[in-house]
């Protein structure tokens, strides 16, 4: 009988030691709420999120602390969110966690930024916006003169970083419709910060 539990020990053992993509570690998590899944899934992304921080925080003790403040929000918001690609994700809560730390210190800082990426896309030019926290009073601005469902489909897809099956069900509008709304949110924003610049 001892001989039979080895011979089942083998294939359990090799299940354990098999590596883990995102997806299954994010489903783990969801089921159990394990902060030892998440731990492992965070560690993958840690100098990612370090390095990100560092960026925009300009300071590697305040950075470390980000580390440890963003995996504590990720406890938090992860169970709230249907998240398809955690590496993005991830980096986008970071990028927010920096710039919302940044606007309660009152501190202002000039991210590096390239023209050419500007034009590329207008994805890529929100992007850069945001990037650049000087220009978020601006970005506020033109926020408010957006019509109504235009500005809170930007609001949860880029600040509350809310997919758009979320927005879907949060706002009840069809996905065809909340991606429109994104759409053209993105190019009047567009349109609004390059007439004010």
């Amino acid at each position: 009988m001892a001989h039979n539990q080895n011979k089942l020990l083998i294939p359990v053992k090799h299940i354990e030691k098999a590596p883990q993509t995102d997806e299954e570690l994010l489903l783990a998590f969801k089921e159990s709420n394990s902060q030892d899944v998440l731990a492992k899934l965070y560690l993958r992304y840690t100098d990612l999120v370090y390095g990100t921080c560092l960026k925009y925080l300009k300071d590697a003790e305040a950075s470390k602390d980000a580390v440890m403040n963003i995996y504590q929000e990720l406890l938090q918001k992860l169970p709230n969110h249907e998240v398809e690609n955690f590496k993005g994700w991830l980096y986008v809560l970071t990028k927010n966690h920096c710039l919302m730390q940044l606007r309660s210190s009152k501190k202002m800082i000039t991210v590096e930024f390239n023209p050419a990426v500007m034009q590329s896309e207008d994805f890529m030019h929100l992007d850069s916006v945001l990037d650049r926290e000087q220009d978020f009073k601006k970005l506020e601005g033109c926020m408010e003169k957006l019509p109504e469902e235009q500005k809170q489909g930007i609001q949860l897809f880029y600040l509350e970083n809310k997919c758009y099956n979320e927005i879907v069900e949060q706002t009840g509008m069809e996905w065809n419709k909340v991606r429109s709304l994104i759409q053209n949110g993105r190019r009047n924003l567009k349109i609004c910060m390059d007439k004010n610049d």
